[in-house]
C-alpha cells in the first residue's frame, strides 16, 4: 500500500455521511424525541440526500471498482428515493408494511454480505429498525414504530461514525518526477 493512499475513499465517506444523516432524520422523526418533528419531516432529506446523493455516491463507487459500496449505496439510494416520492400517498397500512419489509430484506442482504464491522453494524441496526416499523404498520402499533425509530437513529449514528473513522487522511497525489525517465 502506498503511503499517499488515504485511510478511506472519499466516495465511501460521502456515502456513509449521506446514509447517516438520512437515518438520523428518519429515525428521530419516529421517536417523538423532538416535539413537532415526525418522520414525514424527513421526506425532503430522504429524497435528495438519501435518494439522489446516495445513488450518485454508489455510481462513483462503481467507477472506483468498489462493488460492495456501489451496490449498497445505489440500492439504498433507490429505496430512499422511492420512499420519499411515495410518502404521503394514500396506501394501506399493509402496503406500507410490505414496502418496509421488502426494504428490510435488502438491508439484511447488505448486512450479511460482509464488509467492515461498522458497515455491518449500520445495516444490522437498520434492518431491525425496518422490521419493527413494518410489523408496527401491519399491527397498527405506534410503540413498535417508536422503537424502530430509535434503531434507525442508532444506525445513523453508527454510519456517521463509520464515515469519520474512514475519513481520508491524505489526498492521493502523483510523486514528483514519476513518469519521467532519467538518463545518464
Amino acid at each position: 500500500m502506498d503511503n499517499d493512499v488515504s485511510a478511506g475513499s472519499t466516495t465511501t465517506v460521502v456515502g456513509r455521511l449521506a446514509l447517516g444523516v438520512t437515518l438520523l432524520a428518519f429515525g428521530l422523526g419516529y421517536t417523538d424525541l423532538i416535539d413537532g418533528v415526525t418522520a414525514a419531516d424527513a421526506v425532503s432529506l430522504a429524497h435528495y440526500v438519501g435518494g439522489v446523493a446516495l445513488f450518485v455516491a454508489g455510481l462513483l463507487a462503481f467507477r472506483d471498482r468498489d462493488a460492495a459500496n456501489g451496490t449498497a449505496f445505489t440500492g439504498l439510494g433507490a429505496l430512499w428515493f422511492t420512499w420519499a416520492v411515495s410518502a404521503g400517498g394514500q396506501v394501506s397500512d399493509n402496503a406500507a408494511g410490505l414496502f418496509l419489509l421488502l426494504f428490510a430484506l435488502v438491508v439484511l442482504s447488505l448486512a450479511l454480505a460482509g464488509g467492515d464491522v461498522l458497515g455491518q453494524g449500520t445495516y444490522g441496526l437498520f434492518f431491525v429498525s425496518l422490521l419493527l416499523l413494518a410489523v408496527g404498520r401491519f399491527a397498527d402499533n405506534g410503540d413498535l414504530a417508536k422503537a424502530g425509530g430509535w434503531f434507525a437513529a442508532a444506525a445513523g449514528a453508527v454510519a456517521w461514525y463509520a464515515a469519520l473513522a474512514h475519513w481520508p487522511t491524505a489526498l492521493p497525489r502523483r510523486a514528483a518526477g514519476r513518469g519521467v525517465t532519467a538518463t545518464g
